[in-house]
């Protein structure tokens, strides 16, 4: 039985997730949960190291610019305010520096990681 496009998209999806949690944590970076969800919306991955956490979202293309320009600042409010919702369900979190980064996953497992990623698009 053939798979749906629909679900070989959500498949790819969850390739680049984890190809993005592996070089995270190859850099020291604590996962702490995959595909948050809040009334808000979805948080791809939140990672924390020392005094830091970053919500990033993951974009997954087969050309790497659509990634690049995939992230929309009507998204990155939505995720701002799903990190907010977040922050204040975990009290322990909430003195830490908090970022919002860009992570694309192109064909060829090629990686970009764009730190501060919402700062120039917000």
């Amino acid at each position: 039985m053939t798979r749906s496009v629909k679900q070989r998209a959500y498949d790819y999806g969850l390739w680049a997730e984890t190809r993005c949690i592996c070089y995270l944590a190859l850099r020291g970076w604590r996962i702490v949960a995959r595909r948050h969800r809040t009334p808000f919306g979805e948080i791809d991955l939140i990672a924390q190291r020392r005094k830091q956490v970053l919500f990033i979202e993951v974009k997954a293309r087969q050309m790497h610019d659509d990634g690049l320009y995939a992230l929309s600042p009507q998204q990155c409010e939505r995720i701002v305010r799903a990190a907010s919702s977040y922050v204040a369900a975990k009290p322990k979190i909430a003195g830490l520096a908090m970022r919002f980064d860009l992570m694309v996953v192109a064909k060829g497992w090629r990686l970009t990681h764009i730190p501060h990623a919402f700062e120039s698009i917000v």
